[in-house]
């Protein structure tokens, strides 16, 4: 089948450079399939295949795919239950994606020269205990879902478009060298008490992870988009040197453990702030320099004391709400209530403040005040039976619809 497709490739470039060294071997229709060893194999004298490669799902055993240096295009192999093995020792670059999905059967993965590919799928990939890749200096995309592998070290690269790491059962701890996220983080589900590190990465689009159980953002001063956090294990939270959030929100939900949160330099967030049903948490003092929200301000949870000492401008709704008495600190935010509920209107959308309210922790939903006054700046016990069925089996959705509405706000008001 091979033959039947190179065939006027190889007539068209002649049987000299067929053989040569340099050869580039362009495959009819764009695709080579390859539904045996035996295909492979035909590739071994094109150094260059000008498109892309498709393994299917009759392919069994080992395959070995040697000969080409490069594939302009895509390498996949989906839906293969019988492949055992991936290897080549010539490959060196991927013009398009490195697509591995469903190899269920797959133990082991041997591309030692590979270091560049444009885009790498892994999803379901089985049972390799490492990616078989001593050093990717160039990709843009990543996508590690539901294997089994013990380390990503082997991706190493310093700016990338995204990367999303889920449901790694092994992949207990993870430290690149990347200092520029153009896209999306998403890292959750992945090995008991994993920890992160990313301790070059200056700018990003946007963070999202979860589960964790240690993380660390040391250098990062930028977030473009959004910055969240929800249902991690570790005990404190900071990032030290993240001065604004350009047009989207922080979030903070459901982190258990966390007794601390700061963000010493922080002076702006272009969307909405969110923290809520971070039961350890006490004290929100870590935000000493926050100036501007853009959007809302909704806090839910144990907290004794409040404290934002330089907010001059909420152009959302602030909505705070907690299980013990924050009656002196809402004394003090309610200085900057909307003119209309006395204040001084650095606050632009309604003001809501509550102490003792038992089901603090329990209301994470979209609902960010009603416009009819302060409740607990004077100590009251009030309680906002609206939320009742807005437990833990709505944070998802419920979180959701907040940043939605900071972001929509933000984008309105900017």
């Amino acid at each position: 089948m091979l033959a039947k497709y190179l065939a006027p490739a190889v007539l068209a470039i002649g049987a000299a450079s067929a053989q040569s060294a340099t050869s580039t071997c362009t495959v009819s229709g764009g695709t080579t399939t390859i539904n045996s060893q035996a295909d492979a194999t035909g590739l071994a004298n094109c150094k260059t295949v000008k498109g892309s490669v498709v393994v299917t799902k009759d392919v069994a055993g080992d395959f070995q795919l040697s000969g080409p240096k490069m594939i302009t295009g895509d390498l996949k192999i989906e839906n293969n239950p019988n492949i055992n093995s991936i290897g080549s020792d010539t490959l060196e670059e991927i013009g398009g994606e490195f697509k591995l999905v469903k190899t269920t059967q797959l133990n082991s993965i041997n591309m030692p020269k590979l270091t560049s590919v444009s885009k790498l799928t892994w999803q379901s990939i089985g049972n390799p205990a490492d990616m078989g890749i001593i050093q990717l200096n160039k990709v843009d995309e990543v996508t590690i879902s539901d294997s089994h592998l013990r380390n990503i070290d082997a991706i190493n690269v310093t700016s990338i478009k995204s990367m999303n790491l889920d449901n790694n059962q092994f992949i207990t701890k993870y430290e690149p060298a990347i200092k520029e996220i153009k896209g999306d983080l998403n890292i959750h589900a992945n090995g008991l008490d994993m920890e992160v590190n990313f301790p070059n990465l200056i700018w990003a689009m946007n963070l999202a992870v979860s589960d964790v159980s240690k993380i660390s953002f040391p250098s990062l001063e930028v977030v473009n988009g959004s910055a969240r956090f929800d249902d991690n294990k570790f005990d404190s939270f900071s990032f030290p040197n993240l001065t604004q959030t350009k047009t989207g929100d922080i979030s903070f939900v459901g982190n258990e453990n966390m007794q601390n949160l700061t963000f010493p330099k922080l002076t702006q967030i272009g969307g909405g702030l969110l923290i809520a049903n971070n039961t350890a948490l006490e004290e929100i003092s870590g935000f000493p320099l926050l100036e501007t929200v853009v959007g809302a301000i909704k806090l839910r949870g144990n907290f004794t004391e409040v404290k934002l000492p330089k907010l001059q401008s909420v152009r959302g709704a602030f909505d705070l709400s907690s299980t013990n008495d924050v009656t002196d600190s809402c004394k003090a935010l309610e200085k900057m209530a909307p003119t209309k509920q006395g204040g001084n209107g650095k606050i632009e959308g309604t003001f809501d403040c509550e102490s003792n309210n038992e089901e603090a922790n329990q209301d994470t939903s979209g609902k960010t005040g009603s416009g009819e006054g302060t409740k607990g700046g004077n100590g009251s016990d009030n309680k906002d039976s609206s939320n009742k069925d807005s437990g833990a089996a709505g944070l998802s959705v419920n979180v959701g619809l907040f940043l939605a509405a900071a972001g929509v706000v933000a984008q309105l008001l900017l």
